[in-house]
């Protein structure tokens, strides 16, 4: 295996490129996160269903 600059530059801008993606995406799965966890933090058994209508129990 060669260790030669241009195959290490390559990799370079390779794992630039992953790391710009993935700066990218932090904020939208953190976001998402939040997101799920608030909505789904208030379960009630005995709650009305009012996404149905006329939902029978």
């Amino acid at each position: 295996m060669s260790d030669s600059p241009e195959k290490r530059n390559e990799w370079r801008a390779i794992l630039y490129v992953q790391a710009r993606v993935a700066v990218l995406f932090v904020p939208i799965l953190l976001s998402l996160l939040i997101i799920g966890f608030l909505a789904g933090n208030d379960r009630d058994p005995g709650a009305i269903d009012r996404t149905v209508t006329s939902s029978v129990k």
